[in-house]
């Protein structure tokens, strides 16, 4: 599926293509945090598909629980997360973050990952006062 997406303010633009079948939700507490809400949808890339196609992205490297080094790319400007990669020269895949996608409502989530830290509430929205607008 050909995917494209960009950061909010705009200023960055990406495309590329997936597989929909591979789109996970992530419970880890790095995610929580650089997120700064309960997890995170991402859905791989195979690094032959990829392009940025406006802007270059601010780069923050995180070290995981593994020890590996993980490329965070975001919008310098207005902060949004665009997407992961392994810390290497020529990565073999880019996880892209699923809310910057202008397919994300086709992008359902097929697993959910480090499940020991997430939050609660977070499996089960269903009976919460649901608003249209705010």
């Amino acid at each position: 599926m050909k995917v494209h997406g960009s950061c909010h303010c705009g200023a960055i633009a990406l495309e590329s293509e997936v597989d929909p079948e591979r789109v996970t939700i992530c419970h880890c507490t790095d995610c929580q945090s650089l997120t700064g809400t309960a997890y995170r949808v991402s859905v791989p890339a195979p690094a032959e598909s990829f392009r940025l196609t406006r802007g270059q992205p601010k780069i923050y490297v995180k070290v995981g629980d593994s020890g590996h080094r993980r490329v965070q790319a975001f919008c310098g400007d207005c902060g949004s997360p665009l997407y992961t990669h392994a810390d290497e020269a020529h990565p073999r895949s880019y996880g892209l973050r699923v809310g910057g996608l202008a397919e994300r409502r086709q992008l359902t989530p097929r697993k959910r990952i480090w499940c020991r830290s997430a939050l609660d509430w977070s499996a089960d929205l269903h009976g919460m006062l649901a608003l249209d607008r705010e």
